[in-house]
C-alpha cells in the first residue's frame, strides 16, 4: 500500500517568533480526505560536552510550556537557513561557557513528527576549553557539571526526561562504549 499523503490545501492560523502553524487538507492513500494540523520549526541544536574529568555540564531552566525547570544538556534554536555545526558551536559557548577542539555529529532526531517539523541535531563536543559565558537576554540558567556514569544513571531512572538530553546522552554511551 502506498502511504503518501498528497497537500491538497494549506492555510497558516499563527505566524510567531519561533513556529508557524498551518492547517492542512490531505488526500489520503484510500482517497478520502483529512485534516493535519502542522507546527513548523526551524530546528535545533543538542550538546553533549564531554570534559577530561569526565563531567557533562547541563543546564537548570525553566520552561514555560511545562511550568517547572528542566535539566538539559545545553541546546537552541536554529535560524532559519542556519548550519547545525556552527550553530552548536555557539550554543556550547552561550550557555556554558566551552568551546569545543572536537565536535562528533551524532545525527538527527525529529522531536514530535506527528505534527511537527523541528529536526534536532545532536553533537559530542570534545578536547573543551573554557570561553565566557554569554547566555541570550530571556535566558535564565544553572549551569550544573555532572558525571558522566550518574548522567546515564538519571536517565535511565527516569529522572532526566528531556528527549534530546535522553537521546544524546545514550547515543554517546554507545559511540564510546562508556
Amino acid at each position: 500500500m502506498e502511504l503518501m499523503e498528497q497537500t491538497l490545501s494549506s492555510r497558516t492560523v499563527f505566524e510567531g517568533k519561533i513556529i508557524t502553524v498551518k492547517v492542512d487538507k490531505a488526500m489520503l492513500p484510500n482517497g478520502a480526505e483529512a485534516s493535519r494540523e502542522v507546527v513548523e520549526h526551524p530546528g535545533g541544536v543538542c550538546i553533549l560536552a564531554l570534559q577530561e574529568d569526565g563531567t557533562v555540564p547541563l543546564v537548570r531552566q525553566f520552561r514555560y510550556p511545562l511550568g517547572d525547570v528542566m535539566l538539559e544538556l545545553p541546546a537552541g534554536k536554529l535560524e532559519y537557513g542556519e548550519q547545525p555545526r556552527p550553530a552548536a558551536i555557539r550554543e556550547l559557548g552561550e550557555e556554558v561557557g566551552l568551546e569545543p577542539g572536537r565536535l562528533t555529529d551524532l545525527g538527527f532526531l525529529y522531536v514530535s513528527p506527528g505534527f511537527c517539523t523541528e529536526r534536532l541535531y545532536l553533537y559530542l563536543a570534545q578536547d573543551v576549553k573554557q570561553v565566557p559565558v554569554h547566555p541570550d537576554e530571556d535566558e535564565f540558567l544553572d549551569i550544573v557539571h555532572l558525571p558522566f556514569g550518574e548522567l546515564v544513571d538519571m536517565v535511565m531512572s527516569g529522572q532526566i526526561t528531556d528527549g534530546k538530553t535522553v537521546a544524546a546522552v545514550l547515543k554517546t554511551k554507545v559511540l564510546l562504549g562508556l
